[in-house]
């Protein structure tokens, strides 16, 4: 009997209710120092993974390590798109040994983590490493992670993806929550956050709604 397809999504695809956002250590001091991605496009998604993520309404926590006394404030792009959200601020590199932060992960109760964050060798290896290891599911979103060299960045993801971690990019994320021009209730917000912060495909869209009033769905 041949397989027979159907129009449904693969189980593996993200969706804005099935899963946690956690942003981790978007800090100056972890930035200055983070070589496997220029400082411009770290910012660009990160504000491109938060908009989208407050967009959606996704569950999303924020989270800090010694912000006054070493690492300073979290980037503007994340904290003025989450005006309202406290600040979650740990001494553990390890975001998953943050009594507080675990608390709010239970809180929300999501079987999927999604990581992005400062640096992927450590911070972000941390928590993907130990969510995995308790039975969650866990993506990284690699190309808003950096790390002090393209070589340090490289093997965390390499060592994420061997342990049973999902890369995927920015850019990805923004359009597998979308994943239909025909959800006419996001349109505009998925296409606003592409023009401002997808890059060339941002470009695109401008260049096709005033050249051939070109449309999506």
């Amino acid at each position: 009997m041949p397989l027979q397809a159907t129009a449904t999504p693969g189980p593996t695809l993200l969706n804005p209710q099935d899963h946690t956002l956690i942003l981790i250590d978007f800090q100056s001091q972890m930035a200055f120092a983070t070589h496997s991605i220029d400082a411009a496009t770290l910012r660009n998604h990160a504000a491109l993974v938060s908009r989208a993520a407050a967009g959606f309404g996704v569950s999303t926590i924020l989270t800090t390590v010694a912000e006054k006394s070493f690492s300073g404030p979290m980037f503007s792009e994340i904290t003025e798109t989450f005006a309202d959200q406290p600040m979650l601020d740990r001494t553990s590199m390890n975001t998953w040994e943050d009594a507080a932060v675990i608390a709010r992960v239970n809180a929300i109760g999501k079987p999927r983590i999604v990581l992005a964050g400062l640096w992927t060798s450590v911070c972000i290896v941390g928590p993907a490493l130990s969510a995995l290891a308790q039975g969650f599911e866990v993506y990284v979103i690699a190309d808003a992670c950096g790390d002090v060299s393209a070589e340090a960045h490289e093997r965390a993801m390499q060592r994420m993806v061997q342990a049973g971690a999902r890369p995927m990019t920015a850019v990805q994320y923004l359009l597998e929550l979308q994943r239909d021009w025909a959800r006419g209730e996001t349109y505009d917000m998925t296409t606003g956050i592409a023009r401002r912060f997808a890059g060339a495909y941002g470009l695109g869209i401008d260049y096709a709604r005033a050249m051939f009033g070109a449309h999506e769905g």
